[in-house]
């Protein structure tokens, strides 16, 4: 083979790497992740004050809990969040702070988590102020969950996260319902990755985890 074809062969190939190469990494662009726009968001653009005042109304939820005692649970630290019952701002640890808690994380669209709901609430009733039992929607759709809620008659302080924040930040396995107790001191005592059927199951996986007498 000639020096010139040689060298004409090296340099299409070198081409052709170059252009494959280019290639890889276009579409490594292209799958690296959904656009911006595209990411989880608090609520819909639809859900304004304005829209939500009727669900909020039907659905009468309790008061989200107020600063507790302490900085709270160090994992949810600098997280906020609004408030299904009425939109404030709401942060999270601060809010948490000296209780003992049961966080409860569901969406609208959710089977099981319609199901275990009210045993969430009969729980909370049943335990009185030992414990405070408080929902987090994880959909965007507020309006939907306030719905499902007044469809259901239970009034629990809920936290509206479409950004899945807290569970994120407790590194809570990806599916629904589930279910985390914090200590009074703000650590994790359990996650719960499944559903209860009735306030006796709740009672039976939580109570001990957090000192409510049997």
């Amino acid at each position: 083979m000639r020096t010139s074809t040689r060298w004409t062969v090296v340099v299409m190939a070198v081409v052709v790497a170059l252009g494959v190469a280019l290639w890889r990494q276009l579409d490594s662009d292209e799958t690296a992740g959904p656009p911006r726009q595209a990411q989880a968001r608090e609520h819909r653009d639809a859900d304004t004050a304005e829209a939500l005042a009727e669900p909020r109304a039907r659905a009468a939820l309790a008061p989200c809990p107020a600063d507790g005692q302490g900085e709270g649970p160090p994992k949810l630290v600098g997280i906020t969040v609004e408030c299904a019952g009425d939109g404030s701002e709401v942060d999270v640890a601060r809010a948490l702070a000296g209780r003992a808690v049961v966080l409860n994380l569901w969406a609208y669209w959710c089977a099981p988590c319609a199901e275990e709901l009210p045993a969430m609430a009969e729980y909370q009733r049943r335990v009185g102020p030992a414990a405070t039992v408080v929902t987090v929607h994880q959909d965007e759709n507020e309006t939907a969950a306030l719905l499902r809620l007044a469809e259901l008659g239970v009034h629990l302080p809920t936290l509206q996260d479409g950004r899945r924040l807290i569970a994120a930040a407790l590194q809570v396995p990806n599916v629904m319902p589930a279910t985390v107790v914090l200590r009074r001191d703000g650590s994790v005592s359990k996650i719960l990755p499944r559903s209860f059927a009735s306030a006796d199951e709740i009672a039976a996986a939580v109570d001990a985890e957090i000192g409510v007498p049997r």
